[in-house]
């Protein structure tokens, strides 16, 4: 029996954590998931049921269950909170308390959606790179940062820092990564210019003599935006900071056609896991039965292989999206004409029936 922390959050994640949840349903009442959920509170919803955007009991539901599983957390009607207080400040605190450093981002262009990218169909077709993104360090979290007064003006900074050991375990993370997968890793930083990231390859140099059959290479951040948009298929698994991973992250996503499609892992040292779509909560788009749940439906594919030892599961629900792009139906997000468009509520049916159909 494995006990997962289910945190719908704001916006969206309402809408698109019901259709995984539809999955999870499924999969307890047909394939002896024996999954038990716990539902908590996390961003704006949270402050406005308690006033914090991480409640004490989330955070203490957290360290009771085996993983999470988020939408997402934001809003307008929250942006003119105290810093500390805005629902961002939850989900940064959340993966600060369980230490949730590796962040696992992949980037897959399903071949049903080729055509759904922005780019030539023979740049895209059959992409398949994996961003590890360290998620707990760096400029995000680092000390000092304010902003303040001096001379009259205000002024407003932010440290970037990273301790060896810090880049040490993302960069094992990384490498034990690519050992099951093309066996390359390119390194992504800014050596040229800043002093954090002359250490942040020297470690990972180090950090490659553990994994003689990997390929270590090294990019710095602009030349890897610009290579990501020209020849995306070059890359097998790319490791990076906190703040260069944010970014290239989402530009790789768009690369498959939508943001809407890709599912995130965030793990700790223990295999405890954190797992959501990579956008955020849309509120523009909330309410309206439009949103694409795959991904969301697809971390939970990603929860029963890293954190729940579910392979076979997790292959069936990733056959199971398949089938439904196959059949022709996209969420608006993905759709091109002729295809099929549908809701957030039936695509969740959809996926839920090609389940049934290949049992």
């Amino acid at each position: 029996m494995s006990k997962v922390l289910v945190l719908p959050g704001d916006g969206i994640g309402q809408e698109i954590i019901a259709q995984a949840l539809k999955v999870v349903d499924y999969l307890n009442d047909n394939n002896d998931l024996g999954m038990e959920l716990v539902h908590g509170l996390i961003g704006g919803a949270a402050y406005d049921e308690t006033g914090l955007p991480l409640p004490q009991t989330t955070i203490d539901a957290a360290h009771q269950c085996d993983s999470i599983l988020l939408g997402a957390v934001g809003g307008y009607q929250w942006e003119s909170l105290e810093r500390d207080l805005r629902p961002e400040r939850g989900l940064l605190g959340l993966r600060a308390q369980l230490d949730l450093f590796s962040n696992l981002r992949p980037a897959i262009l399903y071949p049903q959606l080729a055509s759904a990218s922005t780019l030539k169909e023979e740049v895209v077709s059959g992409l398949d790179l994996m961003i590890v993104r360290e998620l707990v360090s760096g400029i995000y979290f680092g000390q000092p940062r304010g902003i303040e007064t001096r001379d009259g003006e205000r002024y407003g900074f932010n440290s970037a820092t990273y301790s060896e050991s810090e880049i040490r375990r993302i960069g094992h993370s990384a490498f034990k990564i690519a050992q099951k997968r093309d066996q390359r890793v390119c390194s992504v930083d800014k050596a040229n210019v800043l002093e954090v990231c002359e250490l942040w390859r020297e470690v990972m140099i180090d950090v490659a003599k553990d994994y003689p059959e990997v390929e270590l290479s090294h990019m710095y951040v602009d030349n890897a935006a610009m290579q990501l948009v020209k020849a995306p298929k070059q890359f097998d698994v790319m490791v990076t900071s906190n703040l260069f991973g944010d970014v290239l992250s989402d530009c790789a996503a768009m690369l498959t056609g939508s943001i809407g499609m890709l599912p995130s892992a965030s793990l700790n040292k223990d295999g405890f896991g954190m797992y959501e779509p990579i956008h955020g909560s849309a509120p523009d788009i909330a309410g309206q039965d439009i949103a694409n749940p795959l991904a969301t439906i697809l971390s939970v594919s990603m929860m029963l292989r890293y954190s729940l030892n579910q392979a076979v599961l997790a292959d069936k629900i990733e056959a199971a999206v398949n089938a439904v792009l196959d059949q022709g139906y996209r969420t608006q997000d993905i759709a091109v004409d002729g295809e099929r468009i549908v809701g957030t509520s039936k695509m969740g049916d959809l996926v839920v029936t090609a389940l049934q159909e290949q049992a």
